[in-house]
C-alpha cells in the first residue's frame, strides 16, 4: 500500500468470517491493480457513519451483506435497476462523491449456473425453495433472463405470497406451500435451494425429501459449506445435474470487481483462492 492505493471493502454485522478480502486483494494482485481490500464490521446503528465514511475517505467502493443490504438504500445517491427490483444492495460504487448501489448477487447467481451446467434459463419452469434476500435476488434475475415460470416455496407461507406477487411484472410467479412441492417439482427443470438447510454443522439436513428429486431436473444449492450438500449428493444419486453453491460468491464478487476497476475478474484465480481458504 502507499499513497495512491485505492480502497474498497465490506459492510457487514458480523463480517470477520468474509472471505472476500482473501479473494479481492488476490485478483487486485494479479492484474497489478493498487487496489486494497478490507473487512469491516459495521454494527447497524453505525451504518449512516460508515456511508459518509466511503465518501469522505474516497473509497471506490463497498460490497455490503448482511444486515446492510436494505438499510443502506436511503443513505445511496442511486439505485440500478435491478437493484431497485430486488429492493437490496451488495455492491456500492463510488462515482466522485455520488453513490450508486447496484446487486450482483442474482446476476452473479445466474453467470455461474449458465456457464457451469451450460443451462438455457429462457423458457424454463424453476422451484425456489426460500424466500429471503437470497431468493429475491435470484429469482429476480432468473426472471429478466427469461424464466417461463417461478414457483416459490416458503414455510412461512406470507413471504413466499410477497415475493411471487412482487416478480409477476416481470414473469409468471406462483407461490405455494411446502406441501405443495411434490404437485410442482415433476413440472420444474430447476430447483434452487436458498435456504439454510444443509448448511455445516447441520450437514445431513435436507430441505425436501430425496424421493422428490429425479433425473430430469438441475439442482442447485447456494450453500457452500459444506461444497457438496446432503440435496446435492441425493440429486446426483439419482441421476440429476447440479450446481454448487460457491460460483454464486465467485461470480457476485467478480461482477463487483469490475464495477470498480472496468477490468475483467480473474474468475479462475478468484475460485482457487476461496477453495484453498475453505479447505484450511
Amino acid at each position: 500500500m502507499d499513497s495512491h492505493t485505492i480502497m474498497t471493502g465490506v459492510l457487514g454485522f458480523p463480517v470477520r468470517h468474509s472471505l472476500s478480502p482473501q479473494m479481492h486483494n488476490k485478483a487486485f494482485q494479479s492484474l497489478q491493480l493498487n487496489f486494497r481490500y478490507g473487512s469491516f464490521s459495521v454494527e447497524p446503528s453505525k451504518l449512516s457513519d460508515a456511508v459518509r465514511g466511503i465518501r469522505g475517505l474516497g473509497f471506490r467502493g463497498v460490497n455490503v451483506t448482511i444486515p446492510h443490504k436494505v438499510a443502506i438504500l436511503p443513505y445511496l445517491d442511486e439505485i440500478d435497476q435491478e437493484a431497485s427490483l430486488i429492493g437490496a444492495v451488495n455492491t456500492v460504487v463510488n462515482e466522485n462523491g455520488r453513490l450508486i448501489g447496484y446487486n450482483t448477487d442474482g446476476r452473479g447467481y445466474v453467470q455461474s449456473l449458465k456457464e457451469e451446467t451450460g443451462i438455457e434459463i429462457t423458457g424454463k419452469k424453476i422451484l425456489i425453495l426460500g424466500a429471503g434476500g437470497a431468493a429475491r435476488a435470484i429469482s429476480v434475475s432468473l426472471a429478466l433472463e427469461g424464466a417461463e415460470q417461478l414457483w416459490i416455496a416458503n414455510r412461512t407461507p406470507e413471504k413466499g405470497k410477497q415475493l411471487a406477487q412482487s416478480l409477476q411484472s416481470l414473469s409468471k410467479a406462483d407461490d405455494i406451500s411446502w406441501a405443495e412441492i411434490p404437485s410442482v417439482i415433476q413440472q420444474v427443470a430447476v430447483v434452487v435451494n436458498t435456504t439454510s438447510v444443509g448448511m455445516f454443522p447441520n450437514i445431513e439436513e435436507i430441505p425436501i425429501s430425496p424421493d422428490l428429486l429425479h433425473s430430469n431436473l438441475l439442482v442447485s444449492d447456494l450453500i457452500y459449506n459444506p461444497m457438496e450438500t446432503k440435496l446435492l449428493i441425493e440429486a446426483e444419486k439419482r441421476g440429476a445435474s447440479i450446481h454448487k453453491g460457491l460460483g454464486m460468491f465467485i461470480y457476485q464478487g467478480a461482477l463487483a470487481f469490475q464495477l470498480w476497476t472496468g477490468k475483467e475478474a480473474p474468475i479462475s484465480l478468484m475460485r482457487e483462492t476461496v477453495l484453498q481458504e475453505l479447505l484450511k
